[in-house]
C-alpha cells in the first residue's frame, strides 16, 4: 500500500483548504483510511478517518472533537483517493498533516489511534492570525 498527499498551503484564519491523499494498493489492506497531523512540539493526533471495508459500517466518518462541523473526510468512487475539507480554519489547526491506511474493523478505524501500517509523507497547512 502506498499513500502520498496533495501539498498543503497556506491561509489566514477562517479560511479553508481541501488536502487530497492517494492511496493504491489492495483495498482488502486499506479499509480505513484517515488524516492525523502533528503541530510542532506535539504528538501526532487524529484528525478524522473513513471506513470503507465491508459491513454495515461500510461509509461510516470519525472526527476528533476539535475538528467537528468544520472538517470533512470523504473519498471517491474508487477508494484510491481521500480528501479533507477544511473549513473555518484555525490557528491551532497548524500542523504536518499525514494521511494514512490501513486495515482496521469499523470500531478501531473511529478510535483514531496512531498505529496505521502506512503513512503518507506529511504536508504542512499553516493558518495565519
Amino acid at each position: 500500500v502506498q499513500v502520498v498527499e496533495s501539498v498543503g498551503g497556506s491561509v489566514q484564519t477562517g479560511g479553508s483548504l481541501k488536502l487530497s491523499c492517494a492511496v493504491s494498493g489492495p483495498i482488502s489492506s486499506r479499509s480505513c483510511m484517515a488524516w492525523f497531523r502533528q503541530a510542532p512540539s506535539k504528538e501526532r493526533d487524529g484528525v478524522a478517518a473513513f471506513y470503507g471495508g465491508p459491513g454495515r459500517d461500510s461509509g461510516s466518518t470519525y472526527y476528533a472533537d476539535s475538528v467537528k462541523g468544520r472538517f470533512t473526510v470523504s473519498p471517491n468512487n474508487a477508494q484510491n483517493t481521500l480528501y479533507l475539507q477544511m473549513n473555518n480554519l484555525k490557528p491551532d489547526d497548524t500542523a504536518l498533516y499525514y494521511c494514512a491506511a490501513d486495515r482496521k474493523s469499523p470500531w478501531a478505524c473511529g478510535w483514531l489511534k496512531n498505529d496505521f501500517a502506512y503513512w503518507g509523507q506529511g504536508t504542512q497547512v499553516t493558518v495565519a492570525s
